[in-house]
């Protein structure tokens, strides 16, 4: 199975962009189901890319960024550059989905991805408000086209 897991808070601005490009892909697979893919929106909730991701063979994360990169820039990077982490303290206020990649690995083993790939759009405005600037919204449709891509290829 193939894991899509959109990451992020549309109440700030740019730092929903993973929750748009989850809701995109739903709609998209609705019309154009692929077996074997699952998208998930998972918001703010870093344990839920840890449960979801769980015996899949092949993951992907999107979320923004800030990194004091371009706006709009767009990152594909892999997963196991992301997840080696230090231990996290599992606080669940705290625990974000690159905790998740590196707690998941150590916590399902086996059953965790090996294969998993990161998407990160780099923020114009993270302040409180609704809706994706401009530029970020062109990298979103652009990271949501090669997603398709990758699920189109899959399987």
């Amino acid at each position: 199975m193939l894991s899509v897991i959109g990451c992020g808070n549309p109440n700030r601005q740019d730092d929903g962009v993973g929750v748009y490009i989850a809701q995109a892909l739903l709609a998209w697979l609705a019309v154009h189901p692929h077996p074997g893919v699952e998208v998930y929106d998972a918001g703010t909730a870093g344990m839920d890319v840890m449960f979801q991701a769980r015996g899949s063979d092949a993951l992907i994360v999107v979320d923004a960024n800030l990194s004091e990169s371009e706006p709009g820039s767009l990152f594909v990077v892999p997963g196991e550059m992301l997840a080696n982490l230090p231990e996290p303290g599992y606080n669940l206020h705290d625990f974000r989905w690159d905790h998740a990649l590196y707690a998941g690995k150590k916590i399902y083993q086996s059953d965790f991805p090996d294969d998993i790939t990161v998407y990160l759009i780099e923020a114009a405005s993270v302040d409180l408000g609704v809706g994706l600037s401009s530029v970020v919204q062109a990298a979103a449709d652009k990271a949501i086209n090669q997603i398709q891509q990758r699920i189109k290829a899959y399987g």
